[in-house]
């Protein structure tokens, strides 16, 4: 089949899925709003389609001038950037796809599902609001919203089960696909002695890279430990932080201790992985992060924040541990409890492995998505 993906960028999280679709003979478009400088296009290159030359206007004096002092104010084009529609229409009828997979609802997937619901292209939903969730908001413009964007919707963010929050008909739970690298059996643990914590995010205040630092400085005495952290500093705002960082590693006399890299290939990534014992994903306000799942794949246990999306990836207690979002006691609570028994991190490290193999792998994505595909079909939700 033709499948055909419509997002802001070619995130990393998306890679196993392309290969997996590559592989089984599939052919793949991917149309991108914009390119990031860390993508790897090993399987798939995307299409930089890019904004309309007014959007792009827009964006200008929205980012640079209005808000030029708000780090988030980037984020604006994703949900309201809209597309040259002229050109998106070409790639996407010259293509003709068979599945069409549409990113967040936002004016950008809105151009492309009018081309698509005109041509009788099926098309899916995705974004990570959570599977469990309020009931839907009934006013105009959220109706609206609905009309314009595909019926069916699949997340990769389970969410919670709680009084009020139902699960909707057309809504599926896919969860990201990482393909297993690295059985306990195929590497090895503790080098030099040292447990190694690798941390990873953009350098960002949220991604809590500080807490992650203050929490290693007080378990220095404790345990014999190795922290890496990786992360972009591609703007001002995320180099400025990545220094703040770096002072901080510097005032505390913790250069024996601590390593910080930057915007490093994801191809060069593997290293990191093996070179570590445990991943530790402080961040709050994580939407949906697959780096859990990748470390998971390399035999790692996890430490990770209960709010995070995909928080439901690690298994508190066995394939690792969650914390109380924001609460730096609960985090270095959990984090001294983890270093103080190799064994059984490396019992969570085996399986998060196993846990990798059995749930997040690429047949399941495949068998959901293409049911969707017959449900559209079956039921005319065009």
């Amino acid at each position: 089949m033709k499948f055909l993906y419509v997002a802001p960028r070619y995130h990393t999280n998306q890679m196993d899925i392309m290969k997996g679709l590559t592989e089984c003979g599939h052919e793949v478009r991917f149309i991108s709003h914009y390119a990031a400088i860390i993508e790897d296009y090993s399987c798939v290159t995307p299409i930089v389609l890019g904004y309309s030359r007014l959007y792009k206007l827009i964006d200008f004096l929205y980012v640079k001038v209005i808000h030029r002092k708000d780090p988030t104010a980037i984020v604006f084009k994703i949900q309201h950037g809209f597309p040259p529609f002229g050109k998106l229409k070409k790639l996407i009828c010259g293509f003709a796809p068979d599945l069409v997979i549409l990113r967040e609802r936002s004016v950008y997937s809105m151009a492309a599902y009018y081309i698509c619901k005109r041509q009788g292209y099926p098309c899916i939903l995705y974004n990570q609001n959570p599977l469990w969730s309020e009931p839907a908001k009934t006013d105009l413009p959220h109706r609206l919203v609905d009309r314009m964007t595909p019926a069916l919707r699949m997340t990769p963010v389970m969410g919670e089960s709680k009084p009020g929050r139902t699960v909707k008909e057309n809504d599926y739970f896919v969860p990201f696909v990482v393909n297993p690298q690295r059985a306990p059996k195929e590497r090895t643990y503790f080098e030099g002695g040292r447990i190694h914590i690798l941390c990873i995010g953009k350098y960002e205040i949220r991604k809590h890279h500080l807490e992650l630092l203050q929490a290693a400085e007080k378990l220095r005495d404790k345990y014999e430990i190795q922290v890496t952290l990786v992360g972009e500093a591609t703007n001002h705002f995320q180099k400025a932080y990545c220094e703040q960082v770096k002072d901080y590693v510097r005032e505390h006399r913790m250069e024996n201790l601590v390593t910080v890299k930057t915007n490093v290939a994801k191809r060069d990534m593997e290293r990191e992985y093996l070179a570590a014992d445990l991943y530790v994903i402080p961040s709050t306000l994580e939407m949906a992060s697959v780096s859990q799942l990748e470390a998971m794949s390399y035999s790692l246990p996890v430490i990770c924040s209960d709010t995070n999306g995909t928080a439901c990836y690690v298994e508190d207690g066995v394939t690792g541990y969650l914390f109380r979002d924001c609460d730096q006691a609960d985090f270095l609570d959990r984090l001294d409890a983890m270093l103080s028994n190799r064994e059984r991190m490396l019992s969570m490290g085996e399986a998060g492995y196993r846990a990798v193999v059995e749930k997040y792998n690429f047949k399941s994505y495949y068998d959901t998505v293409t049911g969707m595909r017959e449900k559209i079909l079956r039921e005319n939700l065009y």
